[in-house]
């Protein structure tokens, strides 16, 4: 805005302005008075008028930083409830597919015992799949496959030209075979390029060996373990190079193939390879060296209890992270009322939370409680672990684990399992399984009531508004029967659920309050903005009629000068 303010010469006219402006300390006055119409700050003038109708955005402002600072305190619970979500996903146990990589009580591993004095870690390892049934089985190895090996002449060099030309076929047995073409120009290294270059059809690898310093061998191997290579030497080629003898045979045999043959709990097992995985399923077996008479490899395929443990501890922190946001959101002032760091101090959503997540872990099924296995809260309600005793639950009974954290279903019929689970169904309920002639799946009602179940195929689906929306079950039966189904959501289960429900981006709790708070910042914005913009305009009005203003007392001013030195001038005559 450019000044309004111009120079104008002394004038006994007297003006005045005068601008009242309120601040939070009372109303002060500010008087733009003075005898020389160029000494009034027309600028200050403007200014004040203007702050006043600036000054409504004051209380927008103020809204929009007390929302602000909710938004991030909601941001930051929303984050603590997610790893806390995280870390229950792991021991809430899926049921279906999709949520099998994150549960702990499936993950599997192998024990290794040895038996007879054998070092374990160089004769054998192995891997188990998730899921795999656990099991203990006696292992020997007899014998290592191996791969079949053959060398021909030594030679000073590998990279002088042999002079060699003519083809030869190269294979395994029952394979498909290559034919490989040699040129007068081609060295040691070059023809083991050759080879090598059609080693994924052939099956055969090529390496020049340096055996001295003046000493490089051509060595042929199998790509696999218990093959056999199988070689055409027409034009001579492979003699020449010394791999086969006059009569057609190899000249010299470093190894032969053979296949692995090795026990599992007495049964004799052979395979044309040292890793194997279809032996037992989920399982694989990795052959280093071979067993001798009274050497045995107990292997025990059971939970994987240091990952159960993980588990549990990250759960604990996930908690006691949580807690300790939850109780800075609680603190008191010296005077008594919230602290101006607890923003959300009273909070009804996050009360209702903390609250459902103190319930949660007040679970027990049967045996199975959180003293059980070792955990206990302090006087700030944090978890605490006693590692020891889960150590010892873990070892003796790791089940009292699952039962504590996870979603537990059992069916008095085998034909019925769980595919999905929802939340508000009763922990029992009865169902009545009906099937047509053909005996395919009909009907379903719960304990006689009907419309709570709809099947498809095989699959008995809760029907949305109901306590069994997002249930569905699998039928694997032929004929009617009644079937009771127990179930208990532990701890991780619930914490899970009602996380979800706290932080799902779609319908969640606090991503509804944090979407309506910014939809309001978004209001007090806009209504900053127009208040902003009529604020604009009226200084801009307000500057061009004081600049009218002020030209007008000018010329009245040099009117009044002239008028009264006319009238000095007549009082002289």
């Amino acid at each position: 805005m450019s000044s309004v303010t111009s120079a104008t010469s002394s004038s006994t006219a007297s003006t005045t302005a005068t601008s009242t402006s309120t601040s939070s300390s009372g109303t002060t006055s500010t008087n733009y008075a003075s005898t020389d119409v160029s000494s009034i700050d027309w600028d200050g003038l403007i200014e004040e008028l203007y702050q006043a109708k600036l000054a409504k955005t004051d209380t927008y402002e103020t809204k929009i930083t007390k929302n602000q600072n909710k938004i991030t305190a909601y941001q930051d619970a929303a984050d603590l409830l997610s790893t806390l979500k995280d870390a229950a996903t792991a021991l809430r146990v899926a049921t279906d597919s999709s949520g099998k990589d994150d549960d702990v009580f499936d993950e599997r591993t192998a024990y290794l015992t040895a038996v007879g004095g054998v070092d374990t870690a160089s004769t054998l390892s192995v891997s188990a799949e998730a899921g795999a049934d656990t099991g203990s089985y006696s292992i020997t190895v007899q014998q290592l496959a191996t791969a079949h090996k053959v060398a021909g002449s030594r030679y000073s060099s590998s990279s002088t030209d042999l002079s060699l030309s003519g083809s030869f076929t190269l294979g395994i047995e029952g394979g498909t075979s290559v034919s490989i073409s040699l040129t007068e120009d081609m060295s040691l290294a070059e023809i083991a390029s050759a080879i090598n270059k059609q080693s994924g059809t052939s099956g055969v690898k090529a390496t020049v060996l340096k055996v001295s310093g003046t000493s490089y061998e051509l060595v042929l191997s199998s790509a696999e373990t218990g093959e056999t290579i199988s070689v055409g030497d027409d034009d001579g080629v492979l003699k020449s190079l010394g791999i086969v003898d006059e009569d057609g045979a190899f000249a010299d045999e470093l190894q032969t193939a053979q296949n692995a043959i090795f026990t599992v709990d007495g049964v004799s097992i052979t395979r044309s390879t040292n890793d194997i995985d279809d032996v037992i399923d989920g399982v694989s077996f990795y052959l280093y060296s071979t067993t001798t008479d009274g050497q045995s490899i107990t292997v025990e395929i059971g939970q994987n209890l240091s990952d159960i443990k993980t588990a549990v501890t990250t759960f604990v922190d996930a908690y006691n992270a949580y807690r300790e946001w939850a109780l800075s959101q609680q603190q008191l002032s010296s005077s008594g009322g919230a602290s101006s760091d607890s923003v959300l101090f009273g909070d009804a959503t996050i009360r209702s939370i903390n609250q459902q997540i103190a319930s949660a872990l007040t679970f027990s099924l049967d045996e199975a409680s959180l003293s059980a296995i070792g955990l206990s809260f302090d006087e700030n309600n944090d978890l605490e672990l006693d590692e020891d005793t889960l150590d010892d639950v873990l070892l003796d009974d790791p089940d009292l684990v699952q039962r504590l954290f996870a979603y537990t279903f059992e069916s008095s019929s085998s034909d019925v399992g769980v595919l999905y689970r929802g939340t508000g169904a009763p922990s029992t309920f009865q169902l009545e399984i009906s099937v047509d002639g053909s005996g395919a799946l009909s009907s379903v009602t719960v304990n006689g009531q009907s419309g709570l179940f709809t099947v498809a195929g095989n699959r008995i689906k809760g029907v949305a508004g109901t306590a069994y929306e997002g249930y569905t079950l699998v039928f694997t039966g032929s004929t009617s029967q009644s079937v009771t189904i127990k179930q208990a959501s532990g701890i991780a289960e619930q914490i899970y659920n009602l996380t979800k429900s706290a932080i799902n981006s779609d319908d969640g709790k606090l991503t509804a309050l944090v979407t309506s708070l910014t939809e309001k910042n978004d209001d007090y914005q806009t209504q900053i903005d127009d208040i902003t913009s009529r604020a604009d305009t009226y200084k801009t009005n307000l500057t061009t009629r004081y600049a009218r203003l002020q030209a007008s007392i000018s010329t009245a001013q040099s009117t009044l000068a002239y008028l009264e030195a006319l009238l000095a001038a007549k009082n002289s005559d």
